[in-house]
């Protein structure tokens, strides 16, 4: 049986005068957002997610920092060392985290300017390790800084409309106006055919 007839007879996920994805079902991304919490970069994404009718389930850690760091002392007791006070608070967060994680379809890691988020960088080479695709972001300043983590992600972005671009692309085969404006060129253009017998 030809594939047209095959999907003429099934329901298509999308419709679109150039269809670049098929898909007969509707898959629910799990995408966990790690990292940074002191700006609303989770909520420009969730809105981005939503107007775009993505198919996305978003989760992230305990992003209210005081609760994080007092979570275990509320629960289990308060300790007389910090670092038995954050052990047991790291150790409950922790829960969440590795549960979200390995339940992810992607991971987004956020790196902001001004705090050293190491648990950003656990994180991501967290998902590395399990296999997971990793979209790291943050600003252009620290991209040095960061080499080796972006170096194993699979996508790196400066901005959070730049990881739902990117998110819609991955899975309905959405792109969105070139970046660089009329200034943009195909690469077969630009760089010549990469195959010369296609």
């Amino acid at each position: 049986m030809m594939l047209s007839s095959i999907l003429s007879k099934q329901a298509f996920v999308r419709a679109s005068t150039a269809t670049r994805s098929f898909s007969t079902t509707e898959k629910i991304w799990k995408v966990y957002l790690s990292g940074e919490i002191h700006s609303d970069w989770r909520e420009v994404i969730a809105k981005g997610v939503s107007e775009k009718g993505l198919p996305v389930s978003i989760t992230s850690p305990n992003t209210s920092h005081e609760d994080s760091d007092d979570c275990g002392a509320i629960i289990l007791g308060m300790e007389e060392e910090r670092r038995n006070w954050d052990k047991i608070g790291a150790n409950m967060n922790a829960i969440r985290t590795k549960t979200l994680l390995s339940e992810a379809d992607v991971v987004v890691v956020r790196f902001g300017e001004k705090y050293r988020q190491w648990n950003a960088a656990f994180d991501a080479g967290y998902a590395s390790a399990l296999g997971k695709p990793v979209i790291t972001l943050h600003p252009p300043a620290i991209s040095h800084m960061l080499k080796e983590v972006n170096a194993g992600a699979n996508a790196v972005c400066e901005e959070p409309e730049q990881v739902v671009d990117t998110l819609a692309y991955v899975i309905r085969g959405d792109l969105p106006t070139p970046r660089d404006g009329d200034d943009w060129v195909p690469i077969a253009d630009r760089l010549g055919k990469g195959n010369p017998n296609p």
